[in-house]
């Protein structure tokens, strides 16, 4: 039930929406780069990146020191029809900047 309830709540959020989209489309993407692509201080892209990383739907890669967030490559069925879901949308993302 508490991952239901934090998967919900991750995609309650539109911003959340964007970047689960945005990421899904470019692949793995660099931190630096969702930052000048979505144009979000450090902190806050951080804290949503957080929640979604708990969802379940984002899995982390560090190399070196740079942190690389990518699509869960195991979704379970459900963040998988969100994920499904959220490519159907119409929404404004960003285009992908590279900063790093």
């Amino acid at each position: 039930m508490d991952m239901f309830l934090k998967s919900v709540s991750a995609v309650n959020d539109e911003t959340r929406v964007r970047l689960l989209k945005f990421i899904n489309t470019n692949g793995k993407v660099c931190v630096c780069d969702l930052e000048k692509s979505f144009d979000m201080i450090q902190s806050r892209l951080s804290r949503h990146l957080k929640i979604l990383k708990e969802a379940g739907f984002l899995a982390l890669n560090r190399e070196g020191r740079w942190a690389y967030y990518n699509i869960n490559t195991s979704l379970d069925t459900f963040l998988q029809s969100c994920l499904t879901q959220i490519e159907t949308l119409t929404l404004d993302i960003p285009k992908l900047q590279k900063a790093c």
